[in-house]
């Protein structure tokens, strides 16, 4: 019975999700209400605040909720942060050329960049992941090396991140996406590792 109450829960919040970023997709993030997100979604008020806390946290899933600063302190022993990083990414642009709802993906982002509201929250998902990436690191490092190493190691993320969906939203597909990013991942680490001046001229 526990499993059953349990994918009853996911598939409720999924149907609240999808209503969520269908609504936000056709009015825009400002427009639509929690009121009529529930009622579409057909459930309580109350019982979308307990899957959902924020209005903002139905547009932001999956937003900041990567883990760099888990996968450093996760880390096998010998392996560096950086090699704990590239590994993960390496195989989440792997993952990425099989992706099955990009189309949702897409609809998201868009949501997201047309909101200055979500915008700003998205940032500040992604600033608590880099200080924890920054604390995950200071044991080893110290403060001040771990926070600059933690600002790069975001920055390139970050980076990685927006020259995938840029590539999506303009056309490209899961596919083409994916081994797109698999180079850049490479690249990064490359420029991660080895310091700007090693970068080879294109």
């Amino acid at each position: 019975m526990a499993g059953l109450r349990e994918r009853k829960k996911e598939q409720t919040r999924q149907r609240i999700a999808a209503v969520a970023l269908r609504l936000f997709a056709e009015r825009g993030f400002d427009a639509v209400t929690v009121n009529e997100i529930a009622e579409a979604a057909e459930v309580a008020k109350a019982t979308l605040f307990t899957y959902f806390p924020t209005k903002e946290s139905l547009a932001l899933q999956g937003v900041g909720e990567d883990d760099p600063a888990g996968i450093v302190t996760r880390r096998q022993p010998g392996d560096s942060p950086l090699v704990a990083l590239r590994a993960h990414y390496r195989a989440f642009a792997t993952r990425q050329t099989a992706l099955a709802n990009y189309e949702a993906l897409i609809a998201q982002m868009r949501v997201i960049h047309d909101s200055p509201t979500l915008s700003t929250a998205a940032n500040s998902l992604l600033y608590q992941q880099r200080q924890a990436l920054a604390r995950a690191l200071a044991e080893q490092y110290g403060e001040t090396a771990a926070a600059l190493m933690a600002a790069q190691i975001a920055a390139s993320l970050l980076t990685l991140q927006e020259s995938y969906f840029h590539r999506l939203l303009s056309g490209a597909s899961p596919q083409e996406a994916g081994r797109a990013l698999a180079k850049d991942v490479e690249l990064a680490f490359d420029l991660l590792e080895n310091g700007l001046y090693h970068a080879k001229e294109q």
